[in-house]
C-alpha cells in the first residue's frame, strides 16, 4: 500500500498509510526491544570499562563524544548480529500481526495458501522469506567492516 500510494502521488494517502503501520510495527517491536535495550546496556558496560575509552577520557573529550564516537560504535557488534538474526522472529510474527490487524501482506497470504494447500505459492513464500533472512544477514556481515576496523574483508 506505502508503494502504490507513492507511486500515484497521494501523499495524504501515504500518510494514512504511514498512521495505520504504526500499531502493527510496534506489536512486532514489543518482543526485540527489551531483548535489545538489556543487550545494549551489558555492552555499553563492558565497553565503557576498555583502556581505549579511558584514554578518550583523560584526553579530555567531551562525555558525549566519547559515549558516541568510541563506546557505541564498538558496542553495536552483537546489538547489530542480534538484529539480524531476530528477523527470522520478525518474518514469522508477520502473519500472526497481519492476522489481527486485518493488513494484507505476505504472512497472510502465506497463511491462506497453507489453508488452501496452494504448494507452489508456499514455496514461494518461503523462498522470497529465506532470500530475505539471507540478505539481511550478508548486511550485518558486510556492516562488520563499517563498525568494526579491526575486520577487513578481501
Amino acid at each position: 500500500m506505502l508503494i502504490d500510494t507513492l507511486m500515484s502521488g497521494d501523499m495524504s494517502l501515504f500518510r494514512n498509510a504511514i498512521w495505520h503501520l504504526l500499531l502493527p510495527s510496534f506489536v512486532l517491536s514489543t518482543v526485540i526491544m527489551p531483548i535489545l535495550a538489556r543487550l545494549t546496556r551489558a555492552s555499553m558496560l563492558e565497553v565503557l570499562q576498555q583502556d581505549y575509552v579511558r584514554t578518550a577520557q583523560a584526553k579530555g573529550l567531551a562525555q558525549r563524544v566519547v559515549v558516541i564516537r568510541h563506546a557505541l560504535k564498538n558496542a553495536l557488534l552483537p546489538i547489530v548480529t542480534v538484529v539480524g538474526l531476530q528477523l527470522g522472529g520478525l518474518l514469522g510474527g508477520a502473519l500472526l500481526t497481519e492476522t489481527i490487524f486485518s493488513w494484507p501482506g505476505m504472512g497472510l497470504w502465506t497463511y491462506r495458501a497453507i489453508q488452501s494447500r496452494d504448494y507452489p505459492i508456499v514455496q514461494g513464500a518461503v523462498l522470497v522469506s529465506a532470500t530475505i533472512y539471507v540478505f539481511v544477514n550478508l548486511l550485518v556481515d558486510i556492516s562488520y567492516a563499517y563498525l568494526d576496523p579491526r575486520i577487513r574483508y578481501s
